[in-house]
């Protein structure tokens, strides 16, 4: 009988010491980040800012999130849907990641929705936006809007430039692609909503080299255009319509990647005058967002836009759910809860959390007047309830970008929608 206990007691102490084991090991196993970014065509320079976002919010954890090493795997989808999937299965399958962050492009997400909730990877898209597709037709639990859609700050701007700048008829130009046309849309819906008329739209292939065409087609008769750019387009698009002399005869409006910082520093008297709406600005007044602008440009010498913010609280929304987890990602539907539940109250982008849709919902974050070296935009402030996403910085560039080493102090603009 005691031979048979002490058989017992071994087995048991191996069985004991195996899991030990399996434990320790899956408490070492690094996560596995995959990064869906874009470093070829007119999407490369958001990609750039992307892969800067990430980077430094790793290297400022030590590649450490929650007591666990993070192994990034970054794929260049080359901005494209086809590429995009091709990329996302590589990282599912055969990189095994647990959780992606990306893509940048709207229609890149749109392509590997399906995928991404067949294989149950969390999807955190930092900058791709799909209001209508992915945040309210299609809901799927694994995809989250970290930082918003591309319709929220254009229904702020439509309104905007209805109610506050009395224009009555607008032209629109956009990238014929998702993000744009999402855009456009909600900047109509809201103008004319308020009184406005759109008579006429224009759409441009993403990969457009010469604008003249487009330019030659607007209306002359009109208040304003609309410019709904992603990437390198909108310094394209502004510089011929300056050519062509309409900058002195129409005022341009523009969705946030229109002149986002990542190109504005490379426009001239083109970017005069334009107003955009946006999720972010440089600007922002709160001690967190001037520690991350700092970084940034300690790091890389340049200003950080609205992709390097967007990605950076990509990031944080990772790190929130990892401590409430105290690491232990495996558990896969704990994790997807977890990054449902993240309400970030810090970070450049200000309070955020996601919605029942899986899309941002933002609290507060404002801006005045900055000494900090930011030669590229005004100050700007906004006001945005949690729950609706209302308000969103009203932003005029309003002196040429690079011509002094400090930012401009100009008025502040908030703006909350009605209703």
């Amino acid at each position: 009988m005691l031979r048979k206990w002490f058989a017992i007691a071994n087995v048991v102490g191996v069985l004991v010491a195996t899991t030990s084991s399996d434990l320790a090991h899956a408490q070492a196993e690094p996560l596995r980040l995959g990064f869906l970014t874009v470093r070829t065509g007119a999407l490369a320079a958001g990609g750039r800012q992307m892969e800067e976002g990430i980077q430094l919010f790793l290297k400022e954890r030590n590649n450490t999130i929650a007591g666990r090493k993070v192994e990034l795997i970054i794929a260049d989808t080359g901005g494209n849907p086809a590429g995009a999937k091709t990329k996302t299965q590589e990282l599912i399958e055969r990189n095994k990641v647990h959780v992606i962050i990306g893509p940048l492009a709207t229609f890149e997400a749109l392509a590997i929705d399906d995928y991404i909730k067949d294989a149950r990877v969390p999807l955190i898209t930092p900058t791709s936006a799909a209001q209508n597709d992915l945040a309210q037709q299609k809901r799927n639990d694994f995809v989250l809007h970290a930082v918003g859609t591309a319709a929220q700050p254009m229904h702020v701007l439509g309104e905007y430039a209805a109610k506050k700048l009395g224009y009555k008829r607008i032209a629109t130009i956009a990238d014929d692609f998702t993000y744009g046309h999402e855009g456009q849309a909600g900047f109509q819906r809201s103008f004319e909503d308020n009184g406005g008329k759109v008579v006429q739209k224009l759409w441009s292939p993403l990969n457009a080299v010469d604008y003249g065409s487009y330019v030659g087609q607007i209306k002359p008769d009109v208040d304003a255009v609309y410019a709904g750019f992603a990437g390198i387009n909108g310094l394209r698009f502004l510089r011929q319509f300056n050519e062509y002399g309409l900058k002195s005869k129409i005022a341009v409006l523009g969705n946030p990647t229109c002149v986002d910082e990542g190109v504005l520093k490379n426009m001239g008297d083109e970017a005069l005058g334009v107003m955009t709406a946006s999720w972010y600005t440089a600007t922002i007044d709160t001690p967190e967002n001037k520690r991350f602008v700092q970084a940034v440009l300690d790091e890389y010498k340049v200003v950080p836009g609205f992709y390097t913010a967007g990605t950076y609280t990509a990031g944080l929304f990772l790190e929130e759910a990892l401590k409430a987890l105290n690491g232990k990602f495996e558990d896969n539907a704990a994790f997807v809860r977890a990054l449902h539940n993240v309400r970030l109250t810090r970070g450049p982008m200000g309070p955020i959390r996601v919605d029942e849709y899986g899309r941002s919902a933002r609290t507060e974050c404002s801006s005045t007047r900055s000494s900090r070296p930011l030669p590229t935009s005004t100050s700007s402030g906004n006001t945005i309830p949690s729950s609706s996403s209302r308000a969103r910085p009203i932003r005029a560039i309003t002196r040429r970008p690079g011509t002094s080493n400090s930012a401009i102090a100009a008025p502040r603009r908030t703006w909350q929608l009605s209703g």
